[in-house]
């Protein structure tokens, strides 16, 4: 039976405060002395709804409601108690925002049942997804532009309904939200993640300037569309996931200084520095809009290179997975799951403590670095343009 240990966070939320706090005051002291070059002009944070593209990172239940995949028991157990669609043990970064906006958690576009209420917006993101058009060996179907069709779609019904009546105005978004929302974007991780079974560095690196085209591509539908806010991740440090050091970093030759694939967090570079040029030329041919660059990369690069210091134990290792140090995690027994080898049948073994480790299944980050990330977002350090100068003013921080 797997079993996780439900503990008061109240320690962990200290640091996070304090953290908070200390980055503040910093923040304060240097405003003199640093320059930062913005996207745009600084926003107003305080939006009426959210719209959200993506993959496994903010995924609130697509890819389970589209059948696709089924989570078990511990997943979402530390603070749903129960599977929520989440490939985590509790909340996303995308639901501390949301909390932090005062806002409710994104329904998932696909989940039919218990009446899912868009009012406050609408989650796309799909486990698995990429922003290349998926292929026939694609793990999700829900590729960005699908992702970008399937809101084109939403909004076209939604504004019918509404023109119908009020009865639908307690469901969905009213019709000026799709303007002053904010479309938020966490993907291309698995564009890069997948490419690296396939192809070397070198192929990988020349790929991401079509992936970013792409990228480009839904973009500007949206804002054709009426979007006018985009707040954009940058993609995280593949290398020091438990699932990509068992495959490609068996070599130690092949590993940096915190144990992670060297080649992995070079490309995932490339592609965030690409991105934000991106953003700097979308901010001069949409001057109306915002575009804010979140550098996740740097984030969570520094909690795996700091990770005693936030209150963690264990930087990479899984928490849940199977195979036991030092990164528990094989691809042939997911987190919850049961499989045979070898004419053994073996369960995924879980951690005692999620709060002590950063990654949750080898691929995903628990709830507790979730927590963390989105807490160092919420700071305005890592975001350009800086808003920093707005916090925590607009924002009701509750972690």
């Amino acid at each position: 039976m797997l079993l996780v240990r439900h503990q008061d966070s109240l320690t962990k939320s200290t640091i996070y405060f304090l953290s908070f706090m200390a980055t503040m005051n910093l923040l304060i002291v240097s405003l003199s002395v640093i320059i930062i070059i913005p996207c745009t002009v600084s926003i107003d944070l305080n939006f009426p709804a959210v719209f959200n593209f993506g993959d496994s990172n903010s995924d609130t239940g697509n890819r389970v409601a589209a059948g696709l995949e089924e989570l078990d028991p511990p997943n979402g157990e530390t603070y749903f108690q129960e599977p929520a669609g989440r490939f985590c043990d509790g909340r996303l970064i995308i639901d501390f925002f949301m909390d932090a906006m005062d806002l409710p958690f994104l329904n998932a576009y696909l989940e039919s049942i218990a009446a899912p209420i868009f009012k406050k917006g609408v989650n796309f993101a799909a486990a698995g997804s990429t922003i290349l058009p998926a292929t026939a060996a694609s793990v999700s179907p829900f590729s960005f532009g699908i992702q970008v069709a399937q809101f084109l779609q939403f909004k076209a019904r939604a504004l019918d309904l509404l023109s119908r009546g009020k009865k639908f105005s307690k469901y969905l978004p009213a019709s000026d939200y799709f303007r002053k929302g904010l479309y938020m974007f966490d993907i291309g991780q698995n564009d890069l993640a997948s490419a690296f079974f396939s192809k070397t560095y070198d192929q990988v690196v020349a790929s991401i300037p079509s992936v970013l085209a792409e990228f480009e591509a839904g973009i500007k539908k949206l804002y054709d569309q009426g979007a006018k806010n985009f707040w954009i991740h940058n993609t995280g440090p593949l290398g020091c996931l438990a699932q990509n050091i068992a495959k490609f970093g068996t070599n130690s030759s092949k590993l940096d200084a915190l144990g992670c694939v060297s080649a992995h967090n070079q490309a995932a570079q490339l592609f965030n520095l690409q991105l934000n040029a991106l953003c700097q030329k979308l901010h001069g041919q949409y001057t109306d809009a915002n575009f804010t660059y979140v550098d996740i990369y740097t984030i969570k690069t520094n909690l795996i290179a700091n990770y005693s210091r936030y209150g963690f134990e264990q930087p990479i290792m899984a928490c849940c997975g199977y195979g036991g140090p030092p990164l528990n995690y094989d691809s042939r027994v997911g987190c919850g799951k049961t499989a045979t080898i070898n004419g053994t049948s073996v369960t995924s073994q879980v951690c005692n403590d999620t709060t002590e480790y950063i990654n949750w299944d080898g691929i995903h980050y628990t709830e507790a670095a979730n927590q963390y990330v989105s807490s160092q977002i919420l700071t305005g350090k890592y975001v350009v343009p800086p808003f920093a100068d707005q916090m925590p003013f607009l924002l009701k921080l509750k972690f």
